[in-house]
């Protein structure tokens, strides 16, 4: 298992969201690059292909770390942040491709990871530029790669992968140096799919962590405690969080009992994350903790794979969609309000959509079985994709709790959803008010 923690990683400034004296600290997958790139494994380079389960072959130049890459192969649109989509644990098990062709032309950052680690199986890009132009960059692309171990390739056709993608949906792949093609055809005859791991147990925590126990409001007031359940959480969801809260940093198969007798919290959030919802695995504890706190009346929030275990404990199958949103530019509308939104997104699952089904669904039809309602609230769709109407949003009725299928915080992307933080601040204290 990989945690978010390492007790020698660089020490955070006093001024920082996350600082706290008393807890190990937070690591950042560019801590490696800190002292240089001397120490760094030597990388690959030569002739590779890439392999697609559906008979696809495409040529290009290995770089990042020796060795075969694989997985389910997705594509991303963001222009900018390719550091914090590397490193967003949404991304286990799969291969990523940049559809913007120049990645890695600022560098690579110190604190500006969403994690410890670069999750993604192997990366794909048209270009990976190899002298950033920016003064506070300690690496390249290439370095984050061959520092976590993970393969890439470019000058690869990335417009034709994304076509192939959207059109005949997400699928496996693999790729490597061209002289080795015979042993990755049968490599990848062996692949199986991510999805049939338990990835929330890879990517999250292992013990619980009080991030800023005893905080205060800038009226000096105590915030109230919140548990976040990890099932792949970014680090700028924490930091956010920490903002509003007094953040207790959980394991996704916390009880709810432990919580709310041994760490006293007041709200329950639940993070994004990979793979399928229904995995029987730390998902689906992740579910039943969530279902117990809705039903005791308990403020709860979900974001991304949050929101999908939300909708599978409220009755709603979930779905593998053809493609799936992963971007920063995905619109949303709020169908109470009549506002659209530019939202940050990264999931391949949705919940389906209570009238309408499953919408944008992946030709393999994989879906969930049908669910009971655990908490035995109604819920309603609050907001869909305005491109493809996929719920992205779920209001759960008479209750203290919603979800959404989008990032908030969206770092980097646009900031048009950030007031969702602030939302469930208010339903907080305003389930705190009326009990008092």
């Amino acid at each position: 298992m990989f945690g978010g923690l390492d007790a020698n990683s660089r020490s955070l400034p006093a001024t920082h969201p996350l600082y706290n004296p008393n807890a190990l600290e937070i690591a950042d997958a560019a801590d490696g690059l800190s002292e240089g790139t001397q120490h760094l494994p030597e990388g690959a380079r030569g002739p590779g292909v890439l392999l697609t389960a559906d008979g696809g072959r495409y040529l290009g130049e290995l770089f990042g770390a020796t060795g075969m890459g694989s997985g389910e192969l997705v594509f991303t649109t963001g222009m900018m942040g390719f550091q914090e989509s590397l490193t967003d644990p949404s991304f286990a098990g799969q291969v990523l491709t940049f559809t913007y062709p120049l990645i890695g032309n600022y560098g690579v950052h110190l604190g500006a990871s969403e994690s410890r680690r670069v999750w993604p199986q192997g990366v794909v890009v048209r270009h990976a530029m190899h002298q950033p132009d920016h003064r506070h960059a300690v690496g390249t692309v290439d370095d984050l790669l061959r520092l976590h171990g993970v393969p890439g390739i470019q000058n690869v056709d990335t417009r034709a992968i994304t076509r192939r993608v959207r059109e005949l949906g997400t699928v496996l792949c693999v790729f490597g140096p061209l002289d080795d093609e015979q042993r990755l055809k049968a490599a990848l005859k062996r692949l199986t799919s991510p999805e049939l791991e338990d990835l929330v147990d890879l990517v999250s925590i292992d013990e619980v962590v009080e991030l800023n126990p005893g905080s205060v409001d800038e009226l000096g007031e105590r915030k109230p405690r919140l548990g976040v359940l990890d099932c792949g959480v970014k680090h700028n969801i924490l930091r956010h969080l920490c903002m509003h809260f007094d953040v207790v940093w959980c394991p996704p198969d916390t009880g709810y009992a432990t919580l709310k007798s041994t760490y006293n919290i007041d709200a329950l959030f639940c993070s994004n994350g990979p793979g399928d919802p229904a995995h029987p695995g730390k998902a689906t504890d992740a579910r039943h903790t969530l279902a117990e706190a809705v039903a005791d009346g308990m403020p709860v929030m979900g974001i991304c794979l949050g929101h999908q275990l939300m909708g599978l404990a409220s009755g709603l199958q979930t779905y593998k969609m053809r493609y799936g949103h992963r971007g920063a530019n995905q619109p949303v509308v709020d169908v109470v309000e009549g506002i659209v939104s530019i939202t940050s997104q990264n999931h391949g699952f949705a919940v389906a959509h209570p009238e309408d089904g499953r919408l944008a669904a992946h030709p393999s039809g994989a879906t969930s079985p049908p669910a009971e309602n655990l908490h035995g609230a109604a819920v309603k769709v609050r907001f869909v994709n305005a491109n493809d109407g996929t719920v992205e949003g779920l209001d759960v009725v008479d209750k203290p709790c919603f979800t959404v299928q989008f990032h908030p915080e969206a770092c980097p992307g646009p900031h048009d959803a950030a007031p969702m933080f602030l939302r469930f601040r208010a339903m907080v204290d305003e389930h705190l008010g009326g009990r008092a």
